[in-house]
C-alpha cells in the first residue's frame, strides 16, 4: 500500500507543477511580460499551497483517505480545465481575466497544498518510520516536479498545447483518485459515492479532451475576431494566422505582427532607406523576420549575393516557407537560392558568426520582457557593430516614438552607447500607428535617399524626407541606455505601453 501512495506522490507532484506552469505560460502569452507573470503566479501558488498545508490539519484522521480522494478529483477537474477556461474568459470576457486567473491559481494551490500532508498522514497511520516517511515522500515529490519541468517545454506544450496538457494532467489526478479508492476500498466507508464522483470527473475531462480543439478555436475566435486559418504552439511562442476578406494577419503570443493590408509600409520603411544608399552591398544579415517579408524587399536588389536570416523558431520559418497563402505574401522569399535560413537565438548566433555583413536588419519583437530586452542591449549592439562592415549600416525596428517615446529613444541611446552614429526615423503604419526605426553605422555618412531604384508602393523621395523629421510631440527624451544589468528598456516599455492601455 505504501508503494501505491509513493507513486501517487510522484503523480500529484507532477500535476501540481504542471498547472502552475500552464497558468504562467498562458498568462505570459496573453498578458506579456513573462517575468512578471511567472513570478506573481509562482508566488501566489506557493502562498496558496501554504494555506492548503495549514488547512489539512483540520481533516479528521478517519476522513483523511476519502478527503484525499476528493481533493484529487477536485484538483483534476479544476486544474485540468483551467487553461480552457482561461482561454474562454480572455476571448469573450476579457475584463475579469486576471481575477479568474489568480482565483484559479489560489484554489488549485490550496488543494495541491493539502495533498502531501494527507498522504503523509495516511502513511504514518500505517506505522511508517517518520524519517523514512519524510525522505521517501519528498524524494518522489521533487522527482515528479523535475520530470514535468523538463517535459512541459520540450514535449507537452509544443505537441499538445496548453489546454490539452492541462486536461492530460487532470486525467492523471483523477486516475490517482480512482486507483487509491480501489486499492483502499476495504477502508472507504462510502466507496460507491467516491466512484460516482470519479466517473463524473473522468467523463468531463475526457469530453474536454475531445472538444478541446473546438473550444480553443472558439476562444481564439473571440480573442482575434477574424477567421483563424492557422494556430500553433511552439516551444517558443504561440503562432496564430487570421484572415478577413483580403486581410491576413499574424499574431505571436496574442500580439499583432503584421497585417497584409499595410505591411508593405513597415517593410519598405525598414529596408529601403538604408539599402538604396548601399549599392555596393553584397552580403546582408536579417535577425528576426521569420515571416520572410523583409527578405522579400531585400531580394529586389539584384546586386546582393547572399541574405542570411536568423530566426529562433523553426516552426515560424517553416510555416512561411510552405503555407500557400503566406508564401504568396512573401513571394516565396525564404526559398530563394540567395537566402540562407538559420534557426537559432540571435544573441547566441551573432557571437560566433565569424564574418562581416554590409547591412544588418534587426526585425525582432518588441522588448516586452528581459529575454527580448537583451537583444536590444549595449553589449548586443557592440557585437553587431563588430560584424558590420566598416561603411555598412544596421537598421533596428524600434517600437513607436509616439506611443512609446522612452522605449524608442532608449534604443537610440543604446546604439550610441555602443559607439554607433544613429539616424532615427519613423513611418505611419495604419495597423500600428506611428512606428519607429533607427539606422546606425560605424563610419558611414548617411543621407536619406531622394529617389529609389526598385519598385515601391509607399516610399518615394518626399515621403522619405518626412520620415526623418520629428514633430514636437515625438522629440527626443532623455533616457538611460539599455544595459544588461538594469534592462532599463524593458521598464520603459512597460511604462510607455501601460500608459497607452490605461
Amino acid at each position: 500500500m505504501d508503494r501505491i501512495l509513493i507513486v501517487s506522490v510522484f503523480v500529484v507532484a507532477s500535476c501540481g507543477l504542471a498547472y502552475e506552469l500552464i497558468c504562467g505560460a498562458l498568462a505570459s502569452y496573453l498578458l506579456g511580460d513573462s517575468v512578471l507573470q511567472f513570478s506573481s503566479i509562482i508566488g501566489a501558488y506557493l502562498f496558496a499551497m501554504g494555506i492548503g498545508s495549514h488547512l489539512s490539519k483540520y481533516v479528521r484522521d478517519e476522513d483523511v483517505l476519502p478527503r484525499f480522494i476528493d481533493i484529487e478529483l477536485l484538483v483534476g477537474l479544476i486544474g485540468g480545465l483551467s487553461a480552457t477556461l482561461l482561454f474562454l474568459v480572455y476571448g469573450w470576457l476579457a475584463a475579469p481575466f486576471r481575477t479568474v486567473l489568480y482565483a484559479l491559481v489560489v484554489v488549485v494551490g490550496i488543494l495541491v497544498g493539502m495533498e502531501i500532508p494527507l498522504v503523509m498522514r495516511v502513511m504514518n497511520a500505517r506505522k511508517a518510520e517518520f524519517n523514512e516517511l519524510v525522505s521517501r515522500v519528498l524524494t518522489f515529490d521533487y522527482m515528479g516536479a523535475l520530470a514535468v519541468s523538463l517535459l512541459f517545454p520540450l514535449v507537452l506544450a509544443p505537441k499538445l498545447g496548453l489546454a490539452r496538457t492541462g486536461l492530460l494532467f487532470g486525467l492523471m489526478n483523477a486516475a490517482v483518485a480512482v486507483w487509491t479508492a480501489w486499492s483502499f476500498r476495504a477502508e472507504l466507508p462510502r466507496l460507491k459515492a467516491s466512484v460516482r464522483r470519479a466517473v463524473v470527473v473522468l467523463v468531463l475531462l475526457v469530453a474536454g479532451m475531445g472538444l478541446s480543439d473546438k473550444l480553443n478555436t472558439w476562444a481564439e475566435q473571440g480573442i482575434f475576431g477574424d477567421e483563424i486559418i492557422h494556430a500553433q504552439t511552439t516551444p517558443y511562442q504561440r503562432l496564430v494566422v487570421t484572415r478577413w476578406h483580403d486581410d491576413t494577419r499574424l499574431y505571436i503570443n496574442g500580439n499583432l505582427q503584421f497585417s497584409s493590408r499595410d505591411e508593405h509600409r513597415y517593410h519598405e520603411a525598414l529596408i529601403h532607406p538604408a539599402m538604396q544608399t548601399l549599392p555596393w552591398a553584397r552580403h546582408v544579415l536579417v535577425l528576426g523576420g521569420g515571416d520572410g517579408l523583409a527578405v522579400r524587399e531585400l531580394l529586389k536588389y539584384r546586386h546582393l549575393q547572399s541574405i542570411t536570416l536568423v530566426d529562433l523558431d523553426p516552426a515560424m520559418t517553416r510555416l512561411f516557407s510552405t503555407a500557400e497563402a503566406l508564401t504568396a505574401l512573401n513571394q516565396g522569399s525564404l526559398k530563394d537560392k540567395r537566402v540562407q535560413v538559420i534557426n537559432d537565438d540571435a544573441g547566441r548566433w551573432i557571437e560566433t558568426a565569424g564574418r562581416s555583413f554590409d547591412a544588418i536588419f534587426i526585425d525582432l519583437p518588441d522588448p516586452s520582457n528581459f529575454g527580448l530586452g537583451k537583444l536590444y542591449s549595449e553589449p548586443f549592439y557592440r557585437r553587431i557593430a563588430h560584424q558590420l562592415a566598416e561603411h555598412g549600416l544596421v537598421v533596428v525596428q524600434s517600437t513607436s516614438p509616439y506611443f512609446a517615446p522612452k522605449s524608442y529613444w532608449c534604443i537610440d541611446a543604446t546604439l550610441r552607447e555602443a559607439g554607433l552614429t544613429t539616424w532615427p526615423y519613423h513611418a505611419y503604419v495604419p495597423s500600428f500607428g506611428e512606428w519607429g526605426f533607427i539606422i546606425a553605422g560605424k563610419a558611414a555618412r548617411f543621407m536619406p535617399p531622394t529617389r529609389y531604384d526598385v519598385p515601391m508602393r509607399f516610399l518615394d523621395g518626399p515621403a522619405t524626407a518626412l520620415m526623418f523629421q520629428f514633430p514636437p510631440d515625438m522629440q527626443r527624451v532623455v533616457v538611460e541606455p539599455n544595459r544588461l544589468n538594469t534592462q532599463s528598456l524593458v521598464h520603459y516599455f512597460e511604462q510607455d505601453w501601460g500608459n497607452v492601455i490605461r
